[in-house]
């Protein structure tokens, strides 16, 4: 008989005060299922922010390329479903089955409701929108958490989104909320993964902001308790810093929707080209050997020239991931990806034809089915994988995958042309938020959720700072400063505010509120957005 997973997984956070006689989930009058699993997904899917996702940038803004390129939404229904797809693979394997119940527990409920709900904190257009609002909210605002798109996510279904029944937040079960916690810790705060000898994924600080904390982060201050809460019934299985199978299932689903559909899109809109991705992946194999006695600096000073970034990926993987880079697998992954991707798809220009849509659903149904069977369960892994991995094979496979579509795709001036103007419509819009929440004469008029937003932040930092103020400081400061006063605590909120507020707009709703801020329409209504 399987070890049965820890007590606890249906807790909701709304229910955790209970009497000894109360049930662990209580079923409400709003849910449609009587599983509490199956109820998050539901309440997942009729979220406002779920709704929203049809209208966030993916890697290319959805109002301005049709029908043809994924948004977050599509992306998000295409990682529920793989992450179905991994976890019906691994409960159907006695083995693998019996490794994940010991660890926690799979049920194909949580995985599909953490794939669903996993970018809901995505900003406007993207990456992109998270890098802006995390500078903002740390340079203009002095929030050390800044902003990151998975802490918002866990932030919305724990604190800022509505039910519907009362209380905030989407009141999950612990399993969900902790399926969501793919680095669960949060920026500066305990607990803390860079103390191990190998840091897992993301705890690493950034290169480029050196003392501002773990890199990729999946809670903010304000959300700790809560983040300790959901991972309270997996202690005994889990390692503090380490994601519950669950997550893993869905970090992994994440990782082959995106490897795939990414490429698929932009083949679709004539991005990808045969002829440049097919000289970087044959120039390296035909000079693999030569390349490999090149210093580094060599290497970068000739990135440009074909096989050359090729080559700084096979030593960077060799850097950060030595416990599975391989020569022979990545050999093996490039001859792949070049039969596959490059001979069997790109070689046709897409023209909408029957026959060049059937190469594109024969290329993402091979590849994702070969992908999801190369998942197994590791009981013991690295500290630089979930306890669900690709096999050695696969796991090149994706990395290569995921070059071309760095190396052709996110590298072109033209999309950094287009992510220039939207640095500075989010900043700009950030500021003009700013400026009408500071204005005492405007209080009455201000947008109906943005005032919400800033008297909740308003009272989660007041809390925060009775209970660990040195917390909401930069760790340079926190032995000598005091904690922050009524000022610095009032600008806060505002920041949080404001953030919340436009994180979660799409990026049609940024660029129509910026207009009417900024005085460029006499259009008084919109049905873009409702204030």
């Amino acid at each position: 008989m399987d070890p049965q997973p820890p007590s606890g997984r249906t807790a909701r956070r709304g229910h955790l005060v209970r009497t000894a006689a109360e049930p662990a989930h209580v079923a409400q009058p709003y849910d449609l299922a009587a599983s509490p699993f199956r109820a998050d997904r539901d309440r997942i899917s009729g979220s406002a922010f779920f709704a929203r996702l049809g209208g966030v940038t993916q890697v290319v803004s959805p109002s301005g390329s049709g029908l043809l390129l994924h948004n977050r939404l599509t992306h998000s229904l295409k990682v529920a479903q793989v992450a179905r797809a991994v976890g019906e693979s691994l409960l159907g394997d006695p083995e693998s089955r019996a490794a994940v119940t010991r660890l926690g527990g799979c049920d194909l409920d949580v995985v599909e409701s953490a794939g669903l709900a996993h970018d809901l904190g995505h900003p406007p257009f993207g990456h992109l929108g998270e890098r802006v609002l995390d500078r903002i909210a740390r340079e203009r605002f002095g929030l050390v958490d800044g902003f990151e798109g998975n802490a918002q996510t866990f932030r919305i279904v724990s604190s800022i989104d509505v039910r519907g029944g009362g209380g905030d937040g989407l009141d999950l079960t612990a399993a969900v909320r902790a399926a969501l916690l793919k680095y669960p810790w949060t920026r500066l705060a305990a607990p803390d993964p860079r103390s191990l000898p190998l840091p897992p994924r993301g705890a690493s600080e950034p290169e480029d902001a050196p003392g501002t904390g773990a890199a990729k982060f999946s809670a903010y201050i304000t959300e700790l308790d809560d983040m300790l809460d959901c991972r309270s019934p997996f202690a005994a299985a889990l390692a503090g810093w380490q994601q519950t199978v669950e997550a893993s299932v869905m970090d992994t689903a994440d990782d082959i929707a995106y490897a795939i559909h990414d490429l698929e899109d932009f083949h679709r809109v004539g991005i990808l080209q045969h002829a440049t991705v097919s000289t970087e992946l044959t120039e390296w194999l035909g000079r693999a050997a030569e390349l490999a006695r090149f210093d580094d600096a060599e290497l970068r000073s000739r990135s440009e020239a074909p096989g050359y970034s090729l080559e700084s990926l096979r030593r960077r993987l060799h850097v950060k991931d030595s416990w599975i880079a391989a020569d022979d697998a990545f050999v093996g992954a490039v001859k792949k990806v070049q039969s596959d991707l490059v001979t069997k798809l790109l070689e046709q220009p897409f023209d909408r034809s029957k026959q060049a849509e059937r190469a594109v659903a024969a290329f993402s149904g091979t590849w994702t089915r070969r992908l999801v069977r190369g998942v197994r369960v590791e009981l013991d892994p690295t500290t630089r994988s979930g306890h669900v991995v690709l096999d050695r094979e696969q796991w090149h496979e994706v990395q290569i995958l995921k070059f071309v579509h760095r190396r052709f795709v996110l590298q072109r001036p033209d999309l950094a042309l287009h992510q220039r103007g939207q640095d500075r419509l989010l900043s700009k819009l950030v500021q003009a938020l700013d400026e009408w929440l500071i204005d005492r004469s405007e209080s009455a008029r201000l947008p109906h959720r943005l005032r919400d937003l800033f008297e909740h932040a308003a009272v989660e930092l007041d809390a925060v700072r009775r209970d660990d103020p040195t917390s909401l400081l930069p760790r340079s400061e926190r032995s000598s400063a005091e904690s922050p006063d009524r000022e610095q605590l009032e600008r806060m909120a505002r920041g949080r505010a404001v953030i919340d507020f436009v994180a979660s707009l799409t990026d049609e709703q940024a660029a129509a509120l910026l207009e009417s801020l900024s005085g460029r329409t006499t259009q008084l209504w919109s049905d873009t957005f409702v204030l």
